[in-house]
């Protein structure tokens, strides 16, 4: 049977590490802050929102959200965020997306800060990514999906990872990430041949596809290490992730669950962005 590689016992490291740092930041009185800007009122974005202030309270981080009509235009956006570019008193700023078809995501991408990027939008702190630099606020899915390879002692270093997944969200920073601990990367893709032909020849896969229970037992060997980042909802409205859990959890070494894996790791990877970005500034 496969060891479960549940999310909670790094997301607990992680936060005891936060509230240390908070404690410390206060002492020299700061209080981290994050802003959150939130278009229009769509459920999930509330969700979120709800969940990201409850993590903030957990840590003793501040959570500000700037609620704006779905309508508002891309100059107005811009105004907004180059307010909390220069306030002081906010560290993170947080942009649900996707954005509204009518706002230029690029032009917003670059208009926030470097130094309180903590999603990782801005241009420039991907690119210190690709080069290596892995110091500053990396996307918080990948990260999240290495630190927990890391806490459970996957071996990387010459390893064989397999990615199925390209995006600039998840798949090439990911990809940079495991090169920086000397693993030997594949990304794979919706256009990729034969694609059971490189899982089952990888020590480690990981998959952010976004489709429920995709990936089967074919897929894998008895020594796969399983990295569930796709999250998504079956025909019955239950969270699921690419990986068919129940079928492929006899057969490899070792795997995420979704929920409780990687995803329940992002939110504590973000927050921690923001006491970074509060003790440079």
């Amino acid at each position: 049977m496969a060891n479960i590689l549940k999310g909670k016992e790094v997301v607990k490291k992680v936060k005891e590490s936060m509230k240390r740092d908070v404690k410390d930041l206060n002492n020299r009185g700061i209080t981290p802050t994050l802003a959150i800007i939130r278009l229009g009122e769509n459920p999930d974005d509330i969700a979120y929102e709800r969940s990201i202030l409850r993590n903030c309270e957990g840590v003793g981080i501040e959570g500000k959200v700037y609620e704006k009509d779905v309508n508002i235009s891309t100059e107005d956006l811009i105004s907004l965020i180059e307010e909390l570019n220069v306030d002081n008193n906010i560290h993170g700023i947080l942009i649900f997306r996707p954005l509204p078809k009518h706002i230029d995501e690029d032009i917003i991408a670059r208009t926030i800060s470097p130094l309180k990027d903590v999603d990782c939008m801005n241009p420039l702190n991907l690119e210190k990514i690709f080069e290596g630099n892995m110091e500053g606020f990396a996307p918080c899915t990948p990260k999240a999906a290495v630190m927990i390879m890391d806490h459970y002692s996957i071996p990387l270093e010459g390893a064989h990872v397999v990615i199925i997944n390209r995006s600039m969200v998840v798949g090439r920073p990911l990809s940079m990430m495991l090169l920086g601990k000397n693993a030997t990367v594949t990304i794979c893709h919706s256009k990729t041949k034969d694609l059971k032909s490189f899982t089952n020849s990888a020590d480690v896969v990981v998959t952010a596809l976004g489709r429920p229970n995709y990936v089967t037992d074919e897929y894998f060997n008895e020594k796969s290490v399983v990295i569930d980042v796709g999250i998504s909802f079956d025909e019955n409205g239950k969270m699921a992730g690419d990986v068919d859990f129940d079928n492929v959890f006899s057969k490899v070494k070792a795997i995420t669950p979704v929920p409780g894996g990687v995803g329940s790791l992002t939110t504590s990877i973000l927050l921690s962005h923001v006491i970074l970005a509060a003790k440079s500034l």
